[in-house]
This record gives structure tokens, sequence and C-alpha cells, in this order.
């Protein structure tokens, strides 16, 4: 089974950072996308980034361009997002998903595995 494991979420001023961690179990790691979504109070989950299995690229929101860092240590199955000058509008409920399968030039949308989510809250 697939199974996955956010954390590092919390209470942060604007203009501060955190790292959130992806820990990931049951799957050839090296074969899946990840991803990290986001849902905001009263709005719909959004795709923040997601790193190709297949060429490695990471692709980011438009939102956090320059500012969101992923990360991995395939050691230990887990995917980093580094959060930088975090803004008021990045509060939201941070999830990490996985999809298997070969993806070149692109990163998919619709991932069918999940872990539970992890609450970041950045005071403005």
């Amino acid at each position: 089974d697939v199974q996955l494991q956010a954390s590092g979420g919390g209470l942060v001023q604007a203009g501060g950072s955190l790292r959130l961690s992806c820990a990931a179990s049951g799957f050839d790691f090296d074969g899946y996308a990840i991803a990290w979504f986001r849902q905001g109070p009263g709005k719909e989950r959004v795709r923040v980034s997601c790193t190709s299995p297949s060429d490695g690229r990471t692709y980011y929101a438009d939102s956090v361009k320059g500012r969101f860092t992923v990360s991995r240590d395939n050691a230990k199955n887990t995917v980093f997002l580094q959060m930088n000058t975090l803004k008021h509008e990045d509060t939201a409920v941070y999830y990490c998903a996985a999809k298997g399968g070969i993806y070149i030039g692109n990163c998919p949308y619709d991932f069918s595995s999940w872990g539970q989510g992890t609450l970041v809250t950045v005071s403005s």
C-alpha cells in the first residue's frame, strides 16, 4: 500500500520559513511523481509542486515560484517542501500525493494516493 505521511506544519509569521516533510512507504519511490497540494480556507485544493520521476524536473505553481523549493532524501524516501518568505495567503492545509508513471516534460494534476494534511498558518 502506498502510504504518505506529511508533517512539519505550524504557525509562522509572515516572512518566515517552514519545511514540510512527506515520508513515503509501500511503493517504489523512484517511480512515482510526488506532489504537494494545498487547500486554503474556503478554497479549492491546488497543486503547489510536482516532481517528475522520469526527468527529475519539479514544477511549481506561479504563486510559490522563487519561494518554495522541493528536495528529496531518497535513502529515507522523504520529500521536503522548503517554504520561505511565507505570506498570509500561504495559509492552508498542505498535502503530499503520489502517482506512478512516466512523465517527461510534464507532471500530473490528478493523484489517487494522498497523505493526511499538515496545517500551515501564516500570521500577517
